[in-house]
């Protein structure tokens, strides 16, 4: 089964852009970036949230 990308930012489906975009920068800022987050699973966690935003966006 494939990515859930709404899921991974944590929007529903049909969410506006600017609500894809809100949630991009709150998942990959806040939680994700490995600057921030010095967790080893964090950078694979900001790719992932990457992905997904280019995928939706």
């Amino acid at each position: 089964m494939g990515k859930d990308y709404y899921c991974i930012l944590g929007i529903e489906k049909g969410a506006s852009d600017e609500d894809i975009k809100k949630a991009y920068r709150k998942q990959a800022l806040k939680f994700h970036h490995p600057d921030k987050n010095k967790s080893p699973q964090a950078e694979e966690k900001f790719k992932e949230v990457a992905e997904a935003y280019e995928v939706i966006a």
